[in-house]
């Protein structure tokens, strides 16, 4: 059964993986012809899948696609083959606000696909996400690549500490005085 049928989530980064680990396997048998065959036919496919998103988003119009544009898989296939109607800006902030860190932006260039970022000291979750060597955060990350794969690069500035919290309670009870 398949995994659309069984309600299970692909996970499209690995399955991107895997095509890629194939046509390298096939690229380190030095065999030339089967590179190409098999290059021609991820394309193709890619081609095939396309038309038929762009058939479906354009019966849906719009409107009716927009429930789906915050679910990364959906997100991420109609940013691969061009058919999001969001512009790339909105989806830098749809990607940033579903990811777990807190992030502000401070800029992107389209012409060169690189996004500044400042990101909250200590990676503003808590949940113990890790930086990549780039300093991006792995839910950052994700999230970009998922909606905006148009950013090719971040650019991170550490977010200053906020300040010290500084509590103010009752002053100590002190007895009375008698007089």
């Amino acid at each position: 059964m398949s995994a659309a049928r069984t309600g299970v989530a692909l996970d499209a980064r690995q399955a991107g993986q895997r095509v890629d680990e194939v046509l390298d396997r096939l690229a380190a048998t030095g065999d030339r012809a089967a590179c190409a065959a098999a290059e021609e036919l991820v394309r193709g496919l890619m081609e095939f899948y396309g038309a038929g998103l762009a058939r479906i988003t354009e019966r849906l119009g719009d409107h009716g696609l927009a429930p789906l544009l915050d679910d990364e898989l959906v997100a991420s296939l109609l940013a691969l083959h061009d058919l999001n109607p969001e512009d790339v800006r909105l989806r830098i902030g749809r990607a940033l606000r579903s990811a777990p860190e807190q992030t502000e932006l401070l800029g992107f260039d389209p012409a060169t696909g690189v996004l500044r970022l400042s990101i909250a000291a200590g990676g503003g979750c808590g949940c113990g996400s890790e930086a990549g060597t780039d300093g991006v955060p792995r839910g950052v990350a994700d999230a970009l690549a998922a909606f905006a794969p148009e950013v090719t690069s971040v650019e991170v500035e550490k977010a200053a500490p906020a300040p010290a919290l500084l509590q103010i309670g009752a002053r100590p009870q002190t007895p009375a005085r008698v007089r």
